[in-house]
């Protein structure tokens, strides 16, 4: 089932259970890099996104998407990871940071919008 683990309660348990977390805040999301252990004391990594949203009910929640990296699995993560943030790093034309606001701005005023019905037209 999950490496490490003989059932899901055992899994949610050691979930919970952080032995070392690093938060980074960056702009509207903050990535949260936790070490856990499993059940056989196997250090591994869960990487957690989380955005904050705006719900229909116009209440604030937190949006997460989580991945789990284990041990055997760093270094070509790593290796990937290094190898897009280069090729990024070559490849991307530098934008101003005043035209980035601009267009995260406008992003956002592309994607927020208000559910319309015919009836509502016809009013």
């Amino acid at each position: 089932m999950m490496d490490g683990f003989e059932n899901l309660e055992d899994f949610e348990k050691a979930d919970k259970e952080d032995i070392f977390s690093k938060v980074i805040r960056a702009g509207k999301r903050t990535y949260f890099f936790d070490v856990k252990s499993t059940r056989n004391s196997d250090f591994y990594l869960t990487i957690t996104e989380s955005k904050k949203r705006m719900g229909k009910d116009g209440k604030m929640y937190y949006e997460k998407h989580k991945i789990f990296l284990y041990k055997e699995d760093f270094e070509k993560f790593l290796e990937g990871l290094n190898e897009v943030v280069d090729y990024i790093k070559t490849n991307q034309e530098v934008i101003p940071r005043s035209e980035m606001v601009e267009h995260e701005e406008l992003e956002m005023a592309t994607t927020e919008f208000s559910s319309v019905t015919f009836e509502d037209l016809e009013k």
